[in-house]
Order: C-alpha cells, then sequence, then structure tokens
C-alpha cells in the first residue's frame, strides 16, 4: 500500500520504519526540513531501538521518503495517517491547532484528487474530535463529503518510549473506529501478520479507548509510589510487597507500571491526564480520584526534592535526565522539574544522559527544554564519570547499566538516591537510598 504519514515524530517515525519493513511505501511528511532531512539521509530522527536500521533499511530499498509537500504525498497515495502532537494547553484543553492544519492540507489536496482517499488519524484526541473537528476540516477545504468520496478512521496507538518497535510488532489490540466497515478492513490489512485481537468499533469508542488505557497507566503509577512511600515510613520492603501484589494477574492485570518509584511524565500521560480532567470540568462530572492523581505525582517529584536536601549537600549530579531510560525525550520528564528546582535552590547541578545530546534534539522536544533550562548546555558533561566527580550526592533519574555499574565503585562517602523503579540488586559501598522503600 502506498501510505503518507504526517508528523515524523515518534509516532510517525516508528510507523514509517515498520510499515516500509513490512513491504508498504512511505511518504513522511513534516513541516521540520531537519526531520524530512533525516529521512532522506536513511537516518532516523528520533532515538528509538531498533528505529536506525529500520529507516536505513527502508530508504535503501526504496520503501522510505520524505518531502515537505502535503499535496505531492496525498495525490500518490491511497492512505493518509495523522501522527501530529495535540500537546496541552495552558487551562488543561488539547491544542488541535497541528491536526487541523494537516487536515486543511489533506483536503486542499483531495480537491484535485478524484480516487477515493483514507484518512487515517492516530494522534490523541478527546472523544467527539473527529467529528467535530477533522471531518469538518477535511470537507470544507475539499468541498467533497466523507463517507462518499473520501473516508476517515482513528487507529490509536499503543507505542511505548524507548520499545515501540517492539511494541508495533506485539501489540495487545489492534482498534480502529470507522463508520465504513471496508475502511475498517482496509486498515485491518495493515497488521494482518500480527498477532493480536483486532478490534473495530465506533470513532468516539476508538477515541476514549486511548484515554482510559492512559489514565489508568497513571493511576497504576501513582497508586505504586504511594504504597512505596508508606512503606518506607513503616520499614516495610515495598517491593517484596507490589511482587505479592502483582502475582494476582488475573484482577490487578499487569505489574508493567506497578513499581514503586517516581514520578511519571513524557508526552502522554500528563497531557492526556489534563485533557479527560478539563472534559469532566466542563461536563461538571466529579472525577475526585483522576482529579488528584497530577497532586499526588506533584507531591512524588517534591518528595523527591525534600529528600535530596535533607541531605545537606550542594554539588548534585544527576545521571540520566530524560523521563524514561533508553529514549531522548525530555518532555514533562519529571527529573528536568526536579532539576529546575535543584537549582533554584541553589545546588551546582551536573547532568549526564548518554541518549540525550543536545545536537540532534529537534522540535517540540527541543523547544521544551530550552524553555525549562534554557542554559542546560553549561550543566551537561560527557561522561558519568566527570558527574561522579562533582558530586557530593549523586542522583539516579532512569535505568541505564553504564550508571549502576559506576556507582558499585563509589566509596563509603558516597551519597546516591535512586528515583528509579528498578527492581535490580545494587551492590555499593556508598549510602545507597531509593526514594520508595
Amino acid at each position: 500500500m502506498n501510505i503518507s504519514i504526517f508528523g515524523l515524530g515518534y509516532v510517525g517515525a516508528v510507523l514509517t520504519g515498520c510499515f516500509a519493513r513490512d513491504g508498504h511505501r512511505i511518504i513522511g511528511v513534516d513541516t521540520d526540513s531537519t526531520k524530512v532531512g533525516l529521512i532522506n539521509d536513511g537516518k532516523s530522527p528520533i532515538i528509538e531501538k531498533d528505529l536506525p536500521e529500520l529507516i536505513a533499511g527502508g530508504v535503501k530499498a526504496g520503501f522510505v521518503s520524505a518531502t515537505t509537500d502535503a499535496q505531492a504525498a496525498v495525490l500518490t497515495t491511497e492512505m493518509s495517517m495523522i501522527c501530529v502532537g495535540t500537546p496541552s494547553r495552558p487551562s488543561g484543553e488539547l491544542d488541535l491547532t497541528y491536526v487541523v492544519r494537516v487536515c486543511e492540507n489533506i483536503g486542499a489536496a483531495l480537491k484535485q484528487k478524484a480516487d477515493y482517499h483514507l484518512v487515517v488519524v492516530r494522534s490523541t484526541m478527546l472523544p467527539g474530535s473527529v467529528e467535530s473537528t477533522v471531518i469538518p476540516a477535511l470537507e470544507k477545504t475539499s468541498g467533497k463529503r466523507c463517507g462518499t468520496d473520501f473516508g476517515v478512521a482513528i487507529n490509536p496507538e499503543f507505542l511505548r518510549e524507548s520499545t515501540a518497535v517492539h511494541d508495533f510488532y506485539h501489540p495487545p489490540k489492534t482498534v480502529v473506529g470507522a463508520a465504513s466497515k471496508q475502511d475498517a478492513e482496509t486498515i485491518g490489512s495493515l497488521y494482518a501478520r500480527l498477532e493480536a485481537p483486532f478490534i473495530h468499533t465506533s470513532l468516539r469508542v476508538a477515541e476514549m479507548v486511548k484515554y482510559a488505557d492512559n489514565c489508568f497507566h497513571a493511576l497504576k503509577i501513582t497508586f505504586a509510589n504511594e504504597i512505596g512511600l508508606l512503606c518506607k515510613e513503616l520499614g516495610v520492603d515495598s517491593r517484596a510487597v507490589m511482587d505479592i501484589f502483582c502475582q494476582d494477574r488475573k484482577l490487578n492485570l499487569s505489574p508493567a507500571y506497578l513499581r514503586p518509584g517516581f514520578a511519571y511524565g513524557g508526552s502522554c500521560l500528563p497531557k492526556d491526564l489534563r485533557a479527560i480532567n478539563r472534559l469532566a470540568v466542563v461536563k461538571d462530572v466529579n472525577v475526585p480520584v483522576l482529579g488528584s492523581i497530577a497532586a499526588s505525582n506533584e507531591h512524588q517529584i517534591q518528595n523527591a526534592l525534600r529528600l535530596i536536601a535533607s541531605k545537606g549537600k550542594r554539588k548534585i549530579g544527576v545521571l540520566g535526565f530524560a523521563f524514561k531510560g533508553g529514549t531522548d525525550d525530555l518532555r514533562e520528564s519529571p527529573v528536568v522539574t526536579l532539576i529546575e528546582a535543584l537549582i533554584g535552590k541553589g545546588c551546582d547541578v551536573r547532568l549526564y544522559d548518554s541518549y540525550v545530546s543536545l545536537a540532534r534534539l529537534v522540535g517540540a522536544n527541543r523547544r521544551y527544554i530550552e524553555q525549562h533550562i534554557p542554559h542546560i548546555s553549561r550543566l551537561m558533561v560527557d561522561s558519568v564519570a566527570e558527574v561522579i566527580q562533582h558530586s557530593e550526592l549523586v542522583v539516579i533519574g532512569n535505568e541505564n547499566d553504564e550508571f549502576y555499574q559506576a556507582i558499585e565503585r563509589l566509596g563509603p562517602d558516597g551519597i546516591i538516591i535512586d528515583l528509579t523503579a528498578t527492581t535490580r540488586k545494587v551492590s555499593t559501598s556508598a549510602s545507597y537510598e531509593r526514594i520508595a522503600g
């Protein structure tokens, strides 16, 4: 199939590599000429395991190209996938500016196209957004009718950063919201080789499924962290508690998010939680648990700040400050928030993350870090050794074998605070403390 993918961020880039590997011809579309250039050079615009090889192989085989010309991309493909960002407004509402802009570009191209075209939304949007925003924008700019001249469907993604390629090929489910059975079957054919249940449902149900998933993921992380804090105060081994809890696979579902550790972050959970809470306010629906999750998450960051301050050290080193190990995504990273607070308290901070390089940060990721820590380049060093040499206290912000190997060599004067949800046994003569007991 010939597919144009609009937005070459995390979702779009992963889909480009994976669909090309499966033999589809992909044209990536983005307004960022840097991302387009990287794709055309056979390079991944993001750090994601196995993706560079897929992009390089797709370009070499002639299955992958990228452009800033939306009209050319639509006219030479039969399906367009919308993978642009839906960031939060200050109120918590979603900003659908990028979605509308892409729909207008696709609609303008459809005006020049006689053949039926299928538009598939993979961006995360609240229920009703496809009907109230996507379809009207496409119909207005194309002069055509949805369901007759073109089709619209939503195919929510369930990809986790740092394991996105694996998740693509091993999904828990494939969900397609579409009014047309034929459109749903066309999308389903893309995933025919995958061993996962295929679910065809309505547009609004498909939109809401992603929010149900992400809100529950956010809830699970917060729940485990609060159990961990209680265990710490009571002198109870929280990992033993949660290990027993997670052995109940029938009712407690999955242990993936149920490990006491630091706050959640990233580009999905905070944004989606804000959006669903904003929707509840607009609809005058009381959701106290959902409404309390973000406050509890912020408390976890403040708890870490208090724990660090209690050690009375000014020279602080942070190992790993992306929101999650194995990725370069800094958006809404709780470790970045913690770093801001430490700097504000006058601490002398040094940072290291092997996956983060300012030279390759682009788009929303770069804008976020420039807004929150504009002088970050002065704080970053080139090795774990430099962080340890500088610091009186070392904070481990995300999991990385390199970090744990380094702290094994620290002497008894060293102080380490581990914010991760690691289950590994740590061996070091230094003072080692987890944020959760």
